[in-house]
């Protein structure tokens, strides 16, 4: 079982500061980690080669600096790292990016599952495992919560819905994006963080991937982030207090004195 992981690097986000005269964040000195929900896409597939045997690659789009968080991942229990990295890549919204690693992916050829985490921590859109598997051609199931069962040939799965799970059979290979109730992500061992560190990290760019450079990047890009800012918090709030009724009949005034009802 070929399993493929796809990862990304993220600022940490309890030190994020915004720069006020560019609009931009500022990143320098700022710890950067592994998206939190990536974490648990790294177990599953670690989970899935230990149940079924096979082999966990994972890939990462980013700077010479990103492969940092692809030993993290082999200390954790991943066979290896790919680092996709390219000036060519920079400045890629969801739709470039899904172009980018599925070109990676087709690339490296041979895989069974491609595993992601159900969104990243800086972006919340969700996007990216699904677009990877439409430019793939292949079945994907978005927020699992559990691998039911699994084969050479097929796969079953519990995806959560607000009112409870879909039990859904798909053939293989397959996308999965996963919920953080799937597992709890392992702490890495000595032995393994030894291994990570000696690992070789293959680097690949755009040529090498056979990447269309007008569709990675900025230049395959249709949206664009142009300013990030914190939102001024509103004023002149007001608050009621006393009797239910009471505290009912004074907002009611204070809807009709603002015309609001």
């Amino acid at each position: 079982m070929n399993i493929i992981v796809c990862i990304k690097q993220v600022l940490n986000t309890m030190n994020v500061q915004i720069d006020h005269e560019t609009g931009r964040l500022k990143r320098d000195g700022l710890e950067s980690i592994i998206n939190p929900f990536d974490e648990y896409a790294i177990e599953e597939g670690v989970r899935i080669k230990e149940r079924v045997g096979g082999r966990v690659t994972t890939i990462t789009m980013g700077p010479p600096q990103a492969e940092v968080i692809l030993r993290e991942a082999i200390a954790k229990g991943a066979d290896e790292g790919v680092l996709l990295s390219d000036r060519a890549f920079s400045g890629a919204d969801t739709l470039a990016t899904s172009y980018t690693l599925s070109a990676a992916i087709r690339f490296l050829g041979n895989f069974d599952i491609v595993v992601c985490g159900k969104q990243a921590s800086d972006g919340d859109t969700a996007q990216v495992g699904p677009g990877i598997a439409e430019m793939l051609d292949i079945p994907h199931v978005a927020y699992v919560k559990k691998i039911e069962s699994i084969n050479d040939k097929t796969i079953k799965v519990e995806r959560a819905m607000e009112d409870g799970y879909d039990l859904i059979e798909s053939s293989l290979p397959v996308l999965l994006t996963v919920a953080k109730e799937i597992n709890s992500p392992r702490v890495a061992s000595l032995k393994r963080k030894m291994i990570a560190k000696k690992a070789i990290i293959k680097v690949l760019d755009a040529a090498a991937i056979g990447a269309d450079v007008k569709k990675t990047g900025l230049n395959g890009s249709p949206t664009q982030v142009m300013k990030i800012f914190v939102p001024q918090q509103r004023t002149g709030r007001e608050k009621f207090t006393g009797e239910p009724s009471k505290i009912a009949a004074a907002v009611v005034k204070r809807l009709l004195d603002l015309s609001l009802i």
